[in-house]
């Protein structure tokens, strides 16, 4: 008779079993296998032999092999700085912090269980009950449109990430229109989202897909424009050159476009959340008029890739922000150009997270009206001064 799991704890150690016991019935699959292929292939190195015998060299060898092409783009795309450190620190760190905020700022406790302390283990907890609930797919819906969407979403945040510099030396892609493409990619999300509107076949998906089209009218354009000030103050559509242009010593203004440009700096911000669907621009997602707005109809890991999708979109506008305004990896050398960045973005994130706590859902009308006229002129406003600047000779 099989033990009852009452408890979080408990389920993390029955998962830890069970990870073991693959792992071992694994090894004892793929070794028998490597040591039939030497004797085919005559590979130049025993590396379960020396895996075994001296565990600092086989390190070694792994490091130098991951440092070689192909590895190292490899590993840069898959694990740092690609989707899996992205996907981690987003889901597992952003999420709790969020939850907690929000939670204090309203005066509730928020999660408290799944952990030790203050449920810090929440998001995992909620990863392992999405990967074990059961994946619904109703009656009508076009099934290859309704499950590929998800992925369609997870695919475009991935593209996203490669584009954004932590450093000089720590980076996946450096194109010399790197500003262009940020936006050509963006320019998928609204679609992808009405797709799935329309691939589920349901009125309220549907109509949340309609609405995050509205918002990709009205704030795509200015979410663009506000960024022409910083390009304009570093002459380059590269991001590497914009953020260099904001230190000393590079010929640059050597300042943080954030105190040249803060009329973008607003824009780009007040945009990014609409870009993002949060409060108070979450209409396509409005939970009190649509249910779920476009995810209504998905559950289990369709719906949780639809969430790591949202959290990883977070962080890449939350870091092109730091690269546009903030200086990006530019700090006192008492850091790594790297924490730096993660630092500056995660301070941004936590600010594109206190409005949820503190603002009411703005109706349509208004939410177009925003977007059209005041981000707008605020976006030409902010393009002027920057003729300004240029004229001053601050460039």
């Amino acid at each position: 008779m099989s033990t009852q799991i009452t408890t979080f704890e408990g389920f993390i150690r029955r998962i830890l079993k069970v990870v073991f016991w693959v792992l071992l019935l694994l090894a004892l699959i793929i070794v028998p296998i490597y040591y039939a292929l030497d004797a085919v292939f005559h590979f130049p190195l025993d590396y379960f032999a020396i895996a075994t015998t001296n565990p600092t060299e086989m390190l070694s060898i792994t490091m130098s092999m991951l440092s070689a092409e192909p590895f190292r783009t490899m590993f840069a795309l898959t694990v740092f700085p690609g989707f899996t450190f992205v996907a981690l620190f987003g889901t597992i760190f952003m999420g709790w912090v969020e939850r907690k905020l929000t939670a204090k700022i309203q005066l509730r406790t928020g999660p408290m269980y799944a952990g030790r302390y203050e449920g810090i283990l929440q998001n995992i907890a909620d990863f392992f009950k999405l990967l074990f609930k059961e994946i619904v797919i109703p009656n009508g819906v076009d099934k290859a449109a309704f499950v590929a969407v998800p992925f369609g979403l997870m695919a475009v945040a991935g593209a996203l990430v490669s584009l954004v510099p932590l450093s000089p030396t720590v980076y996946i892609a450096d194109p010399s229109v790197g500003a262009i493409l940020v936006f050509a990619i963006l320019g998928f999300t609204p679609v992808i989202v009405l797709l799935a509107g329309w691939a589920s076949n349901s009125k309220y998906p549907f109509l949340g897909g309609l609405r995050a089209l509205h918002q990709l009218v009205a704030y795509e354009i200015p979410l663009v424009l506000s960024l022409l000030g910083a390009v304009l103050l570093s002459g380059s559509l590269n991001l590497m050159n914009i953020v260099s242009a904001q230190g000393a010593g590079s010929g640059g203004p050597g300042i943080w476009f954030l105190f040249l440009q803060p009329l973008g700096a607003i824009v780009f911000f007040v945009g990014a959340l609409a870009e993002l669907e949060r409060i108070p621009f979450d209409l396509p997602e409005a939970d009190s008029e649509i249910v779920a707005g476009w995810q209504t109809e998905y559950t289990g890991m369709l719906f949780g890739a639809f969430q790591l999708a949202n959290f990883t979109r977070m962080y890449v506008l939350a870091g092109l922000f730091t690269t546009f305004f903030l200086g990006g990896w530019l700090g006192p050398s008492i850091l790594p150009g790297v924490v730096w960045f993660i630092l500056k973005t995660f301070v941004v994130m936590v600010a594109m997270m206190l409005p949820r706590s503190i603002l009411p859902r703005i109706r349509i009308d208004m939410m177009l009206r925003t977007g059209w006229a005041k981000l707008l002129a605020l976006s030409f406003a902010n393009i002027f001064i920057t003729m300004l600047l240029l004229g001053l000779g601050v460039h």
